[in-house]
């Protein structure tokens, strides 16, 4: 889960599910240039990257003028259901370094299904499966061009976690994604330079329907309990990595719960490797000024203590959550309104918090 973000942050966090381990903690260095926040963008037009129709997507990679060797897509997500799923990705550099204005197109092929006995893993870094190399020969649909959405906040909201991190994600670039029914997909990306093409197919599969105890909207949320500034004698420390503190722990949930709306935020600023953590709880923060007592908001964090080396906290465990940030805004009827996997910036934030505060 939480972090471990090359190439996807969710396989670390299943890791320390089932059995622990430390990460390195996402740090800055105060002398690196000023955090500058970067632009929203429309998805670029279907056109200006090559056609799906007719051919698969080892075609597809094929049409693009060289491989993408210098760039890496880290996908952001593992939770998917069959119909239009949110598909958020970051860009970075070989380095790690965030890159906030590429232009990029998504496409995808069904991986068959394995014979009986045989085995098609997902999220294979290395070798593919046969069933995977299998993908590459089906036919392909696309292209998904993905928008992007600012990070950024207010001055006022922007923790020196976020600006202090010279690797902190300023947006985060998003499909969305028709699939069809259950199984496994492989996703390939064309990025666009200038007149160039360059294509990659990323190592991580989707798999639709692997994790289905992970709470969607229109369910009952899970009751749990979160721990408020009360609780550690306000040492706030104790409840969040954020810095300079964040202000989302005067409640707690289970006393919120069927009584009032809530914005229910997992993330780990200062260990989530992805760096898109700490611009989410920057987010989540400035969303809770401009509500104000519509609805509560709860910041909870991932690891025991906050020590990775303990494991994730049962308040994890209990939704069932491979990856984080995970966003979930719940109505005062105590259902889902909405859950966001991933970094989202507040276009997205309003629209789910709207959702839950609606009547």
């Amino acid at each position: 889960m939480p972090p471990m973000r090359a190439p996807r942050l969710a396989s670390a966090l299943l890791f320390l599910l089932v059995g622990g381990a430390l990460f390195t903690a996402c740090g800055g260095d105060s002398t690196t240039a000023a955090y500058e926040p970067a632009e929203s963008r429309p998805a670029p037009s279907k056109s200006e990257f090559p056609s799906a129709e007719g051919r698969t997507l080892r075609q597809v990679l094929k049409a693009a003028d060289e491989p993408a060797e210098s760039v890496v897509v880290d996908p952001e997500a593992e939770v998917f259901y069959p119909g239009v799923n949110r598909y958020p990705f970051s860009v970075v550099d070989r380095a790690r370094g965030p890159i906030s204005d590429a232009e990029v197109a998504l496409y995808y092929a069904k991986v068959p299904t394995p014979k009986q006995g045989a085995k098609s893993k997902s999220g294979n870094r290395g070798q593919l499966s046969k069933a995977q190399e299998q993908a590459l020969d089906q036919p392909a649909r696309g292209p998904f061009p993905a928008a992007i959405e600012s990070l950024a906040t207010d001055p006022a909201f922007r923790s020196t976690t976020t600006t202090e991190d010279p690797d902190a994600a300023k947006v985060v670039y998003s499909v969305e994604l028709g699939l069809p029914g259950e199984g496994e997909w492989k996703i390939a990306a064309i990025l666009k330079e200038g007149n160039e093409s360059k294509g990659m197919l990323l190592p991580a599969s989707v798999v639709v329907g692997e994790f289905k105890q992970v709470p969607r909207p229109g369910d009952r949320a899970p009751l749990i309990h979160t721990p408020t500034a009360q609780d550690v004698g306000g040492e706030l420390s104790k409840v969040t990595t954020r810095v300079p503190p964040d202000d989302q722990n005067k409640v707690d949930y289970a006393e919120a719960l069927g009584k009032e709306p809530i914005v229910l935020l997992f993330a780990t600023p200062e260990f989530c490797q992805s760096r898109v953590c700490g611009p989410a709880v920057d987010v989540a923060e400035q969303a809770q000024a401009e509500y104000g007592d519509k609805a509560a908001f709860i910041h909870m964090e991932i690891y025991e203590d906050n020590d990775p080396s303990k494991g994730v906290r049962p308040q994890v465990r209990k939704f069932h959550l491979p990856t984080e940030p995970f966003l979930f805004t719940i109505d005062r009827g105590g259902v889902v309104a909405d859950a966001v996997e991933g970094a989202f910036g507040l276009k997205l934030m309003h629209k789910a918090v709207d959702k839950a505060i609606a009547e």
